[in-house]
Formats: C-alpha cells, structure tokens, sequence
C-alpha cells in the first residue's frame, strides 16, 4: 500500500480496501477505545465484583484494572513485531478477537483469581489495538499531521471514558457485573467486523521486517537509542502513571470519601469530557504552534497545579467541588500532553513504527500502571496519596523531557509538515 497512490479523498488503499480520512480517524479511535471501555466500564462494579467473589480489601479490588494493564503491557512487545512483518491487518484482527473472548470468558468466571486471568488475557488482546493503532497512522501520516489526526483520535477516543462508567453504572442497575463483559464482548465484536471488510492493508512493502531475533534486537536499538523517542517514552509513562493511579483510586474517593454513590460516573464523565476538549484543542492548535511548545506548556501548567492542589490538600479535608476543580486542570493539560509527547516519540522512528510503537506501548503502559498501582494501594482514606502522586510524577516528567530537549523548553520543531501527509 502506497498513501501517496491513493486516489483523492482516500488516505489508505489496498486491493480491496479503501478508506476516507473521516472513517479512518473514527475507526482508529473505535479500536483504540476499546482499551478505555475495558478499564473505565469496569470501576462501577468493583465493589460488587469484590463482594460476589470473596476479595476482602478494597485496595485489592483494584487489580481488577492493574492484571488489564498488566497483560496489555507485556503483549505489546509481540504485537509490534508481528505487525511489522506480516501487516496490521491480521495481528490486529486476532488480537480484537482475544478480546472479545477473554470477555466472554470473564463473564462466567468462578473466582477472583480465574477473573483476574482472563483479564490479563483480555489486556493481552487488547495490546494489539494499541500498537498497531498508532503504527497505522504513522503508516499513513507524518510530522504535524500525525499530531493532528492522533489528536482527532484521541478527541474521539476521549467519549468512551466520559461514557463507560455510566454504561456500568446503568447496566449495575439492572444487572450484575457478568452483564459488563458481555456488553464489552459485543462491543468488540461490532468492531471486529469493522475492521476486518473496512481497514487496509497500511504496511508499505519495505517496511516490511522479518521476524527474527537479531532484526528485533536492531529494531530495539533504534528505538532506546535515539534520544527524542527514548525520553519522551520515559516522561509519558510517569504521566500515565498520575492518569492510571486516579483510575485506581477513583471509585474508593468518589464513592468511599465523597459518598457521591451512583452519582459517580456523572462526576468520571465531566472531567474525562475536559481531556476530550483538551484534545480537540490540541488538534487545532498543534499546526500553529507544534508539539513542543503545546505539550511543555501542559507539562508546566500540570505541575503548576498538581503543586497548589498538593498543598492545599494539607489544609485539611479537602471538599469535592475544590477536589474535582484541580482534578479537571490537570487532565485538561493531560489532553494536551498525551498524543504530542506519543507523536514527539514516534516521530523519528516511522521506519520501524510497529517495532518502536510496541516498546513504547510496553514501556508506557506496563510503568504507568505498576506507578498507577503503587498510588492506588497508598489509598489511606484520604485523597494526599493521588494528589502526592500527581506532583511527584509531573516533576519527573519534567525533568526527562528537559532531557530530551537538552535543556530548552518551547522550541519549534525542527520537523516539517509531510506533504505527503498533510494533504489530506
């Protein structure tokens, strides 16, 4: 498949397959959203999960969301290869379809620990979705216009968080838990079909690699030795890192602290919309202004508030409008950071995209939710632990992209807008 042969209109061809841009971006968030509907749908029904299957602590509920994590974090590291040597199309199709079964499975799960292996299976399936999402838009697009459509997607992708905990919540209504994978195996399902008669074939011909341990060694090395995509990877773990440690700890704080009960996923649903904003600002903006500039300004705005919510926070118990107003700052500029620091360390690596987006994805993923763990068991009834957390991590992040950029913040970038690309 060759993007630039594409005929007008169309920004992926195959022999079979042609799709349009608008379909193209919505697809790539369909796939990626599957991904936040498996963690964000379950956080209604940990409580009951925990009472139906035995699990004393609170604190352990929680690896409900980390064996998810935990499972997509280490497939990632498969599915990147694969991707590059056999296409997008067919490790993708059979990652979804492990998903959909591992969901299917979890539904009649007899205990927490068979529950918790299949979620780690289902976060297996679910690795392919992630990497070979990105690898395809790198296929497709490059510079500026991989941060824009990457930030469309990611705008899109944003309604399934907004969405998923008041469908858990509505299904928690009528229904018990089991319903909740049931309904993320249809869902899955639906997709499925959309992907296999609708996506082509993204893989150009020489990015073709084989799949052998010495080419695998090599794809790795580009990837953790070029310096841009090695440190902006580091700094957007620990950022997910704060985003994984508050999906931990959400329902204890909602439901536990502020007693808000079902009312919970109203509340999850009106800070997620302000990432969704945030990206769709992001989309706007990062061809005026690049990536750089956009995402270290986040950054320093993110520590900026994580620092005056840290120390308000020890002023005592902190009310909710004030807790959910600093919370909703810092995922604002959580929008603006996620798809520039992805596309910042994809940027450079377009020739091994499947290979550097899965060691990404394993990187980001798999320490972002051991941090994101290690905040939500600190959960002490207070909410100092996430916001400690938030502070912490947002510093780190800091100082690795400093790092990266040796020192200089706000530089424009040096790269251009693909023609190639942006054309479209």
């Amino acid at each position: 498949m060759d993007q630039q042969l594409a005929p007008s209109g169309y920004v992926a061809q195959d022999g079979k397959r042609r799709i349009r841009r608008a379909e193209f971006i919505a697809l790539c968030a369909a796939i990626m959203s599957l991904n936040a509907l498996a963690i964000d749908i379950m956080l209604p029904g940990l409580q009951q999960i925990g009472s139906s299957l035995g699990v004393a602590s609170e604190n352990h509920r929680q690896f409900v969301i980390t064996a998810y994590l935990l499972g997509m974090g280490f497939a990632q590291l498969l599915f990147g290869p694969l991707s590059d040597r056999f296409g997008r199309r067919i490790p993708l199709l059979i990652g979804v379809t492990t998903y959909v079964l591992a969901a299917v499975g979890a539904a009649f799960a007899p205990n927490f620990e068979t529950l918790l292996l299949l979620r780690a299976v289902q976060g297996v399936g679910a690795a392919s979705t992630r990497v070979i999402a990105v690898s395809v838009v790198r296929d497709v697009f490059g510079g500026r216009a991989m941060a824009e459509v990457l930030s469309l997607i990611f705008m899109i992708f944003m309604v399934i968080p907004v969405v998923a905990p008041s469908i858990g919540q509505a299904i928690m209504l009528f229904a018990e838990w089991h319903l909740i994978f049931g309904f993320m195996a249809a869902l899955g399902f639906v997709f499925l079909v959309w992907i296999f008669f609708r996506l082509p074939e993204t893989l150009h011909p020489e990015d073709t690699r084989q799949l052998r341990l010495s080419v695998l060694a090599q794809g790795f090395r580009m990837v953790v030795t070029n310096r841009t995509a090695l440190w902006y990877m580091l700094a957007s773990t620990f950022v997910f890192g704060a985003l994984f440690g508050f999906i931990n700890s959400a329902q204890q704080i909602y439901v536990g602290i502020y007693d808000l009960g079902a009312w919970f996923p109203i509340l999850f649903a009106a800070v997620a919309a302000m990432m969704s904003v945030a990206s769709f600002t992001n989309s706007r903006l990062v061809g005026r202004f690049g990536m750089r500039r956009l995402s270290h300004t986040a950054l320093c705005g993110f520590l900026s508030v994580a620092v005056v919510w840290f120390a308000v926070s020890l002023l005592g118990p902190m009310p909710l409008w004030l807790f959910v107003l600093f919370f909703a700052a810092c995922m604002f500029q959580f929008g603006l950071l996620g798809s520039n620091f992805g596309a910042l360390a994809m940027e450079p690596l377009g020739h091994v995209a499947g290979m550097a987006s899965s060691i990404q994805g394993f990187v980001t993923t798999l320490g972002g939710a051991l941090i994101g763990a290690f905040i939500g068991q600190s959960f002490n009834g207070t909410v100092q632990p996430l916001i400690a957390g938030f502070m912490i991590l947002a510093f780190i992040s800091l100082i690795l992209v400093l790092i990266a950029e040796k020192g200089k913040l706000f530089q424009a970038s040096s790269t251009p807008i693909d023609p190639a690309a942006g054309g479209h």
